[in-house]
């Protein structure tokens, strides 16, 4: 019976190697190279996210890759930087919201439009209200 599972766990072993290099050699796990390596690299990653169940070949595979692509993006992608007051047009953008509706969130019409228009910064009980608000953390507000 040990000579039959360990047969059997040789033989998983062995799919498992034999889908992993399938997918290596569809898409080669090596350095990305420029934009279109990584958009291409992305579509894999994302057929393989929207699959769903992934076998471990496939989980492994993807571990890889994500790391290539993170390596590429933290020197080559430059994301640029956004003010608290920018998150929070988002947030309202996102929500269908208008100005008048975050008055009772910041409690005075003119705070709301002061904020918004840049004439005033975020003050750390804006950020808490907000943050309680949109329920996301307070670090979004944070310039």
């Amino acid at each position: 019976m040990a000579k039959t599972t360990k047969g059997a766990m040789e033989a998983a072993r062995d799919a498992d190697l034999d889908e992993y290099l399938a997918l290596v050699r569809a898409f080669p796990l090596a350095h990305i190279r420029d934009d279109a390596h990584l958009d291409a690299a992305v579509a894999v990653i994302d057929r393989l996210l929207d699959k769903g169940d992934r076998s471990p070949a496939e989980e492994m595979y993807l571990d890889a890759l994500t790391d290539l692509v993170e390596t590429y993006e933290e020197t080559h992608v430059r994301i640029p930087v956004r003010s608290g007051v920018d998150a929070l047009r988002f947030l309202m953008e996102a929500n269908d919201l208008r100005q008048v509706d975050l008055v009772p969130v910041l409690g005075r019409k003119s705070l709301v439009s002061e904020v918004l228009g840049g004439k005033r910064p975020l003050a750390l009980t804006h950020i808490k209200k907000l943050a309680d608000y949109f329920r996301v953390s307070p670090a979004v507000f944070i310039d």
